[in-house]
């Protein structure tokens, strides 16, 4: 990935991909790498309003509470504008790079679009390439059902395939085809824990999945984070067989949970794709704990106060009075 800008213009590069799909395990390992150069500055897109990926990231430009191609569109263009003003003021920041991890839920061929056409925008930044993470394990669910999941695909330079140790071969293989289908000029990688690893030759004959007709929208809705906030006198190991039996019964309709859980141990970042619990992970101490112990849950039909009470009859613990019947 070049560092060299031409005309002075600063180059963005747009990170995207669905929900769970890895983006910033992979983005952590190439900053740590060095993929993008020297100077580079981090801007992570969050539709929910509790943010989760900036502790994995370090020091990041943060926008939370909405999806940059649409309701978090103005506050892009505004951070945008500000890291180009600041770059151009004598004594001002150095960097030649920014890097947008967008949210799950956002297109990315729309937040392009947004730059190309705000007119100051145009005249300062160069849109460089447009990576999209896809998980493996899930992906072709998700492409059979999700036409947000399609438009990702469709608007990527290259396509970066995630967690393919966890995925069998033959499904790995007709997941490369299908896309290659769905994006013929797109490049194709593979990373596991955000290393770049080779992918094996296609098996000869391998077809793609056969994937149904979608409309633009979902019928079924739009996918809408939903946070609650969790006692921190919760025992960590009930709340976990709560979130099993809720990702049971409702997993279909739940892609992602996230948040930052207080337990013995230490700070536990806990993470979900559909119905996979992913390996807990312990998080530095932070000098800002305001955001622990509150999970979002990112699907369709979930409502905050039914999730707690769900969690406190689980747990056979009183009601908080503010979700008490009045």
């Amino acid at each position: 990935m070049p560092s060299d800008v031409p005309e002075g213009r600063l180059r963005l590069t747009v990170l995207g991909g669905y929900l769970g799909s890895g983006k910033t395990t992979w983005l952590r390992h190439q900053l740590h790498a060095g993929t993008f150069g020297p100077n580079v500055h981090v801007i992570v897109n969050e539709a929910a309003e509790t943010p989760v990926d900036d502790a994995l990231l370090g020091k990041v430009t943060l926008l939370a509470g909405g999806c940059c191609c649409c309701t978090g569109r103005p506050a892009l263009i505004t951070a945008l504008r500000g890291l180009c003003d600041d770059r151009s003021r004598e004594g001002g920041a150095r960097f030649d790079r920014v890097v947008l991890e967008t949210s799950g839920l956002a297109d990315p061929a729309a937040i392009i679009a947004a730059i190309q056409t705000d007119p100051v925008l145009v005249n300062h930044i160069l849109i460089g390439e447009t990576l999209v993470a896809v998980d493996a394990l899930h992906a072709l669910a998700q492409l059979a059902s999700e036409p947000l999941g399609r438009r990702q695909v469709g608007a990527a330079d290259q396509l970066i395939l995630t967690k393919t140790d966890a995925c069998a071969p033959v499904d790995l293989a007709a997941l490369r085809v299908t896309l290659g289908q769905l994006n013929p000029g797109a490049q194709i990688s593979a990373a596991v824990l955000g290393e770049t690893v080779a992918l094996p030759p296609l098996p000869p004959g391998t077809m793609a999945a056969a994937l149904p007709p979608l409309p633009e929208e979902d019928a079924r809705g739009p996918i809408l984070p939903t946070q609650i906030e969790v006692d921190p006198s919760l025992d960590w190991s009930a709340f976990a067989l709560w979130l099993s039996a809720l990702l049971h019964a409702r997993g279909d309709d739940l892609v992602r949970v996230k948040g930052v859980l207080r337990t013995p141990a230490g700070r536990l970042l806990l993470q979900t794709v559909r119905k996979v619990v992913q390996s807990p992970e312990i998080l530095p101490e932070t000098p800002d704990p305001g955001q622990d112990n509150r999970i979002v849950f990112i699907g369709r039909g979930y409502d905050p106060k039914d999730l707690t009470r769900s969690l406190y009859h689980f747990l056979g613990r009183p009601l908080p009075a503010a979700l008490k019947p009045s």
